[in-house]
């Protein structure tokens, strides 16, 4: 297995200068968050990333998990040694509340440094995606005395926490859970099953908070009716610390088709006298209270994206310059490394580029949401940032996950033969990367998202601020030197193909079936044309920043041609397939298909 290497010059490149994270940090009163501070956080979490959680990773899939009789969940081997010394090195505190022991910094510093869990290790680090998920949650809507109860522990990462949404009947419409809570004294009781509970399970940390949602009783029918509740492993002692197990286990394992080292678990509540559980928020106020958890674990399932993408992309990258194979065009005959073809060329550029693209989107979304978090920004301002972090998150997600599955099969066509052969590890990549865009509501519920709330439901404010920030890339006056005229016009018609889809969206909004239809066509198109300024962006700010001896600028140039020349041309598509809008999709009976 070739090993991973963090790319920390671009990741602090493309987070300060593309994103806009040290801007951000001024304005929001993060100065402790310098240029050098940032630089050593990705450092070390480079080296934390590369020696202690990448070695286990081909090992950990090959093993898998494993339900014991006593319904505990055992790990592979290395995992819960590399959880303690994650926690111990304080990486599960960096964006949270100094006074529950986080350290205070931007929820976006802490994603490049998410980026490396997961591109070395995407299954152990789901564990931590979803417990930052919880605490989040439970910041934002828990009352105090639960905090104080919760967070120390979780923030510290001795704890850790699940989200349990779906049900064996209820998948991505809540509407029909069926688990039940009823109030008894002070806490409540929850019984009920839940399924698909990532790390619901396991021998890593000392206590599991699982974040439940559940109906009492008399409550409204559908999502109206549903409460979250905090429900642990353990419940705390006097002192705070684990003590008398909760009527909760885990009764199942699902056989999955990647990410093996993860356990997805069939949950049980309450089969004896009900499950202990806290109320988190109001009573049928809990999908609200969840979505503060979703939001953000949406934008971190589009970084697995990245992440899983840069993975694949190494591998490949590496194993094109090692492996040798015919004579490539204009050397001398005899053996070439197969980096020398043209068409491995093309395959990896590509892999490249949507790489580098997608990174640009998901660290400029999280930006954002740190943005619409300062509660001291100038009037309107931080509207204006909630708007667009609201607005980026369903690209995020959907985009940088559907890349994801276009750049791991291409690592795999990269290899050849030898890349459907288990043994070489770059199969594991493209299997653990296609839960991503069924992660956190489907891609068609993130396109439906962005069609209905983010542009309908606002008449397109959020999209039309979003193209009045491209459009400073398109005037003449403020164009980039190092772009060719005709890539530029390719650049300036692809914002106008996106202005004209917001237009026809606006206009036929009241139609179910027409939204219904474009929706990911849309998505795809605002994400691919967004990508593509971001790119336009980089390239700018490489140039500005480059000296003479340094190829970084002349590489990002290289990258977003490509991008522009081979990736932005499918904006052409999408709009094509929008304009049509439903025909060609509703014109089969259902018997014809």
């Amino acid at each position: 297995m070739i090993e991973y290497r963090a790319p920390t010059r671009d990741m602090a490149f493309t987070l300060q200068q593309v994103a806009g994270f040290s801007e951000m940090a001024k304005a929001c009163g993060y100065e402790e968050a310098s240029d050098d501070v940032v630089a050593a956080i990705l450092q070390e979490a480079a080296k934390f990333s590369s020696s202690v959680i990448a070695p286990i990773n081909a090992a950990g899939d090959q093993s898998g998990v494993h339900l014991e009789p006593d319904h505990s969940v055992i790990t592979p081997d290395g995992f819960a040694e590399a959880y303690q010394q994650y926690a111990d090195s304080g990486w599960a505190s960096l964006q949270f509340d100094p006074k529950f022991g986080g350290q205070g910094l931007p929820f976006s510093l802490a994603i490049p440094v998410q980026e490396m869990w997961h591109a070395a290790n995407m299954a152990w680090g789901l564990c931590p995606l979803l417990s930052q998920g919880a605490v989040e949650a439970l910041s934002e809507n828990a009352s105090d005395a639960l905090k104080q109860k919760l967070l120390p522990k979780m923030i510290s990462g001795r704890w850790t926490g699940t989200m349990n949404l779906t049900e064996p009947q209820s998948g991505s419409d809540l509407s029909d859970i069926r688990t039940k809570a009823w109030q008894d004294g002070d806490v409540y009781r929850i019984k009920g099953q839940k399924i698909f509970i990532t790390w619901g399970e396991h021998n890593m940390a000392e206590n599991i908070i699982h974040l439940v949602l559940a109906r009492l009783p008399d409550a409204p029918p559908g999502v109206k009716g549903i409460s979250l509740f905090a429900v642990p492993k353990y419940l705390p002692d006097v002192s705070g610390e684990p003590g008398e197990r909760n009527d909760c286990r885990a009764v199942s394992l699902e056989h999955k088709l990647g990410i093996h080292a993860s356990p997805t678990c069939v949950m049980s509540y309450g089969d004896n006298e009900g499950a202990i559980g806290y109320l988190v928020g109001e009573e049928n106020q809990g999908l609200a209270c969840m979505f503060t958890m979703m939001n953000n674990a949406r934008l971190t399932v589009g970084l697995q994206g990245v992440s899983i993408s840069e993975r694949a992309y190494q591998q490949a990258r590496d194993y094109a310059f090692e492996r040798t194979q015919g004579t490539a065009p204009g050397e001398h005959p005899g053996v070439s490394p197969i980096i020398r073809h043209p068409d491995v060329r093309r395959m990896l550029m590509t892999m490249k580029a949507l790489t580098e693209a997608a990174r640009g989107l998901a660290y400029t979304g999280c930006v954002a949401v740190d943005y619409a978090n300062t509660l001291h920004l100038p009037d309107g301002a931080r509207e204006r940032y909630q708007r667009r972090a609201d607005l980026l998150t369903p690209l995020v997600k959907g985009w940088c996950t559907e890349i994801a599955q276009e750049v791991t099969s291409l690592g795999i066509q990269v290899y050849g033969g030898m890349g459907f052969i288990e043994e070489t590890g770059i199969a594991q990549h493209y299997r653990d990367a296609r839960i991503l865009p069924i992660y956190e509501g489907t891609n068609g519920i993130q396109a439906l998202d962005l069609v209905g709330r983010k542009i309908i439901r606002n008449q397109g404010k959020a999209m039309a601020e979003l193209i009045d920030d491209m459009r400073q890339l398109t005037v003449p006056v403020q164009r980039t030197s190092s772009l060719t005229a005709e890539r530029q016009a390719r650049f300036d018609q692809a914002v106008a193909f996106l202005e004209d889809a917001t237009g026809i969206v606006l206009d036929r909004g009241n139609d179910d079936q027409f939204t219904g239809s474009v929706a990911h066509n849309y998505l795809m198109l605002s994400a691919t044309v967004t990508a593509a300024w971001l790119m336009l962006k980089s390239t700018t700010a490489a140039a500005k920043q480059s000296i003479d001896e340094d190829s970084y600028a002349a590489s990002k140039l290289a990258t977003t041609n490509f991008f522009f020349d081979h990736i932005l041309p499918r904006s052409s598509a999408y709009v094509t397939a929008l304009r049509s809008g439903d025909d060609a999709i509703m014109a089969l009976p259902e018997i014809d298909f």
